[in-house]
């Protein structure tokens, strides 16, 4: 299984668990709202990076 593969998965099953101990909604907030947070503390120069890296993923 590929890396990608595995941090699918790991993710799935992390959402089933908060789902699960702390409800839909609380669980869905913080499933979007951890990586957005970690978006927008990133510098402007990280952030251009990172968009630079998910463009060129997608045009392979």
């Amino acid at each position: 299984m590929s890396t990608s593969g595995k941090i699918a998965v790991a993710g799935v099953v992390a959402a089933i668990v908060l789902f699960w101990s702390v409800g839909f909604w609380a669980g869905l907030l913080v499933l979007i709202g951890v990586p957005v947070a970690a978006y927008l503390l990133l510098d402007s120069s990280q952030r251009r990076r990172l968009r630079g890296i998910s463009r060129k993923q997608i045009g392979r």
